[in-house]
């Protein structure tokens, strides 16, 4: 918990740009407006917040005078002089959430992101008919939320629970009313059973999922095919298990989906796979997936990621893998792969920055096409079959910072010193297991490391 919240610490909250004069006039409304003075309904609700807070960063100096409280740090009011938005993230603040909050009855965003709040999150928030935005990532809530009563009708399109100590699972009854909603991230609490059913009923508009870092088991719901708008897809580092459902293809509009580090099984299928044509990041590092990678991989133009480490697959490197030349990270790390590589056309990737293919079967010598990458920055060809000399081409991944030619055939230790010192930003060389029966050369071979 405290390695992602440190992610805090450099968390800025962007807004749109408004210029100078719209701001002006923006404070000249919430001034002049004839509403513009808070209600004594409203003081009292955020002052019984500033109440549960034992700690609060200067907030009580700002809070407690009798200036109207539409003037207080961190609150917003819009044009009608309505008291609209809250936000009070990365302030220090320590103590519990009052339910005083869900009585704003014109509040539209709460953001308490990335303070130490604990306890209970206030049923009140979540059932406030009005609420559109509810950020209370990076604090240490915890408890129960499906014991929450449900309502119709909720305006709330961002819920953004990540990195707190909530458990239990997730209200699925909840979900079915929250028609509108646009984004939902409960990453790394400690949320149990299966992801509901109902998580893609009636959302027509959600394309942002993340359910990562928790304790979700089962099978991937099929369901997940009636979010038409769906773009990011993660629930990595969970229980899941089965097979990738036909269905989770017809998410057609998915550029990113992510289920690392989980107990899926099963092929990627080849007449399947190119309906996500949308695909940037493929990620299912980590499972018992085995197959081949199928050809009709090449036809995801767009796939700028893939990550299939740590798997059952088995097969040569598709060729048509070439044809997505946005690639920049290919990670296939511990499985089967074999083969030779010469007739793979690396040089059309030439945005590739990360190449991994340790603890695989792949034979032959490195192939020369692979020299063209110039923006790679790591090359990992760890524990394989590689043999032969290292061709002075390598000289031309001037960007290479981290190199594993580890526990291979590789020969002639002299030629591949002379020709790797001119990498001037390499910081990592692992070349051990190679070379065997060789002697290590004179002194003045390795001058330029």
């Amino acid at each position: 918990m405290h390695l992602l919240a440190s992610k805090c610490n450099n968390r800025r909250t962007k807004f749109p740009h408004i210029p100078l004069l719209g701001v002006a006039l923006l404070l000249l409304l919430c001034l002049a407006s004839s509403t513009s003075s808070c209600t004594q309904q409203e003081k009292i609700s955020l002052l019984k917040f500033l109440d549960r807070l034992s700690r609060s960063s200067g907030l009580t100096t700002s809070w407690r005078n009798e200036t109207n409280c539409y003037m207080w740090e961190g609150i917003t009011c819009n044009e009608d002089g309505l008291l609209t938005e809250i936000s009070l993230a990365s302030m220090g603040l320590e103590g519990s959430i009052s339910p005083s909050l869900g009585n704003l009855t014109s509040l539209l965003s709460l953001n308490l992101s990335c303070n130490s709040l604990s306890g209970k999150l206030p049923a009140e928030l979540l059932l406030a008919r009005r609420i559109v935005v509810l950020d209370v990532s990076f604090n240490n809530l915890d408890g129960y939320l499906h014991k929450l009563p449900s309502i119709h009708d909720q305006a709330m399109q961002v819920i953004n629970i990540s990195s707190n100590l909530f458990t239990g699972q997730f209200p699925s009854t909840r979900l079915e009313n929250m028609k509108k909603l646009v984004a939902l991230n409960m990453t790394n609490n400690r949320f149990t059973g299966k992801i509901p059913s109902t998580i893609c009923v009636n959302k027509p508009f959600l394309m942002m999922l993340d359910l990562g870092f928790n304790q979700f088991n089962g099978s991937i719901p099929v369901k997940i095919s009636n979010c038409t708008a769906l773009r990011v897809l993660k629930a990595g580092h969970n229980k899941i298990s089965g097979t990738l459902p036909d269905e989770l293809y017809s998410a057609t509009s998915l550029e990113h989906l992510s289920f690392p580090n989980n107990r899926l099984q099963g092929e990627l299928s080849p007449q399947h796979i190119v309906k996500l044509s949308n695909l940037v990041i493929l990620d299912l590092a980590d499972n018992g997936l085995r197959g081949k990678i199928p050809d009709s991989i090449g036809q995801l133009r767009r796939l700028e990621e893939l990550r299939l480490e740590y798997n059952n697959m088995f097969g040569k490197l598709p060729s048509t893998l070439s044809k997505c030349s946005n690639l920049t990270t290919i990670i296939l790390g511990s499985n089967n792969f074999y083969g030779q590589l010469k007739h793979f056309n690396f040089s059309a990737l030439s945005n590739l920055k990360v190449l991994d293919f340790m603890s695989n079967k792949f034979s032959g010598t490195v192939p020369e096409s692979l020299y063209f990458c110039n923006n790679l920055i790591a090359l990992r060809l760890f524990s394989n079959n590689f043999q032969g000399q290292l061709s002075p081409k390598i000289g031309n991944l001037k960007s290479l910072k981290f190199l594993s030619l580890s526990n291979n055939s590789f020969t002639n230790i002299t030629n591949a010193l002379q020709v790797l010192k001119g990498l001037g930003n390499l910081t990592t060389l692992l070349l051990g297991t190679n070379f065997r029966g060789e002697a290590m050369p004179e002194d003045e071979t390795i001058n330029g490391f």
